[in-house]
């Protein structure tokens, strides 16, 4: 299990190892870079050339001088520059700066906008480039040289490593301060932390790697964390093995509301994503003109009209005897539909996952979700997230994990915030970051296919372990296809649903 950490609570992980367990915080340093160097050796610099660090004047600087030291010993030929004003150094970085000097190392300045060019020269000579310029302290916007600095950095062709995290990125949301680090590998130390696990974090961090700092991990049960990541341990877990004898009832019947005339795909792939789950069942309720469209279409979905001149009615003969109801995905935003949506998310008493047209039908009044009577679970994206919470998808997305636990604490819902690295808030403050998926879910249908497998999985466990077990899985039947294909590209959102049950299988042996 790996635990996410915000800024406080890595400072608090830092003192508590330091004050309670009396580890010197020059031992974590010298922990730190010399994990970080190992990684490197394994990874990226074993047989490199130059090697440019490139260090400020904090704690990760002094990273940085850790790790010049332990790669110069291994023969890696290593040049240190420092970016600001080098006697601001102080503390554990700066005996480890004296360190590398009493080795012999050496280290060159850039005081001023006038010493950028030398930086930049070396820069283009090197093989890879280590980022120790800032580290998980920094909120405020990179200015100046600073900037200029990370620029050089990266126009480099080299290699790039960051240390802890890319410089310039705020560590809590995964917001860029102006200017960041793009790095191909980031080696992060005693814990991952938020920052990293966002689609900015993503597309910055390259691949991430987590180096020990020699305390157990135990220190996070006492100082606390702020999101776990799902791993396919705890998701194969939860979904265990059937019964022999199980049958289409006892698995659950999945009803979606979904699927307006010209738009009964989505209702399609709500249905496939909870069948391929595992849903006993599945029945798609909408229009009769929608209707008569998909029963030309579908052999294992089931279809129910809602009768436009007696909705309630009609909506709850559909919704007897169900287990869990998915609502949103091409359902439109007229009357009859906002209608049908306050009925069933309001006033149905199961787990409902609302999604697409039913979350926007909630803009300005997410409160009132918090009286639904029954499980909701809420699969927006950043825009949908956006419009339910009165902000912009720009704000959404400059601090997710914030977006989520407002969400949270206005809806008392279980909340999925759709994305690269979705994030899955539950009502008891948990949080959960996945990991799986990547670029070749980004295709229409994709997100109608979770909702269908949330509402499928409802049907055997909670909502919140439907969400976690639901992103996964999705991400998870991304990354086969992907290896199938050998392509980024191209995926087709039936494909998603039709990839789960060999993904289930794997998990669950």
């Amino acid at each position: 299990m790996h635990r996410v950490l915000s800024r406080e609570q890595i400072r608090a992980f830092d003192r508590h190892a330091i004050e309670t367990c009396k580890v010197p915080g020059l031992v974590l340093m010298e922990n730190a870079g010399r994990g970080a160097a190992e990684v490197m050796l394994e990874s990226v610099a074993s047989d490199a050339g130059l090697v440019v660090i490139v260090c400020g004047a904090g704690n990760n600087g002094g990273d940085g001088f850790v790790v010049a030291r332990h790669l110069a010993s291994r023969g890696l030929p290593v040049g240190v520059w420092f970016i600001g004003a080098i006697e601001k150094v102080r503390g554990d970085a700066l005996a480890n700066l004296d360190a590398w000097r009493g080795l012999g190392g050496t280290v060159s300045a850039v005081a001023s906008e006038a010493d950028l060019p030398g930086l930049a020269d070396a820069l283009e000579l090197a093989d890879v480039v280590v980022d120790g310029l800032f580290g998980t302290g920094l909120d405020r916007e990179v200015k100046g040289f600073y900037a200029a600095a990370i620029d050089a950095i990266n126009r480099s062709p080299a290699r790039k490593v960051a240390l802890d995290l890319p410089s310039g990125l705020d560590s809590d949301t995964g917001k860029t301060l102006g200017v960041v680090v793009k790095a191909d590998e980031t080696i992060t130390f005693g814990a991952l932390k938020l920052g990293l696990l966002t689609p900015n974090g993503a597309a910055v961090c390259g691949r991430i790697h987590l180096a020990t700092l020699g305390v157990p991990s135990s220190i996070i049960d006492e100082i606390g964390h702020s999101a776990e990541v799902i791993t396919s341990e705890s998701v194969g877990a939860l979904l265990g093995s059937r019964a022999p004898g199980t049958h289409k009832h006892a698995e659950g019947s999945v009803l979606a509301f979904a699927g307006d005339a010209g738009k009964v795909g989505a209702s399609m792939l709500v249905a496939m994503g909870a069948l391929r789950v595992g849903a006993g069942l599945a029945t798609v309720a909408s229009w009769p003109e929608a209707v008569r469209a998909l029963d030309q279409r579908v052999l294992e979905v089931m279809t129910a009209a809602i009768d436009p001149e007696r909705i309630d009615g009609s909506v709850q003969e559909a919704l007897r005897g169900r287990k869990a109801v998915a609502i949103g995905p091409g359902f439109g935003l007229g009357e009859r539909a906002r209608k049908v949506i306050d009925q069933v998310v309001l006033g149905w008493d199961g787990p409902i996952v609302v999604d697409a047209d039913a979350i926007t039908a909630f803009a300005g009044r997410a409160a009132e979700l918090a009286s639904a009577k029954g499980k909701i679970v809420l699969t927006p994206h950043a825009g949908e997230m956006a419009r339910l919470l009165g902000t912009t998808s720009r704000e959404v997305d400059n601090d997710r994990f914030g977006a989520v636990r407002r969400a949270v604490r206005e809806t008392k819902a279980t909340v999925v915030l759709k994305g690269a690295h979705s994030i899955v808030g539950l009502p008891d403050g948990r949080m959960f970051v996945n990991t799986s998926g990547g670029p070749m879910l980004a295709t229409a249908g994709s997100g109608d296919v979770l909702t269908g497998m949330i509402a499928g999985l409802c049907c055997t466990m909670s909502a919140g372990d439907a969400a976690v077990c639901g992103v996964h899985l999705h991400g998870l039947a991304g990354e086969a296809w992907a290896k199938e294909s050998k392509a980024d590209r191209g995926m087709l959102a039936g494909e998603i649903a039709n990839a789960l049950p060999a993904v289930i299988a794997e998990l669950t042996g």
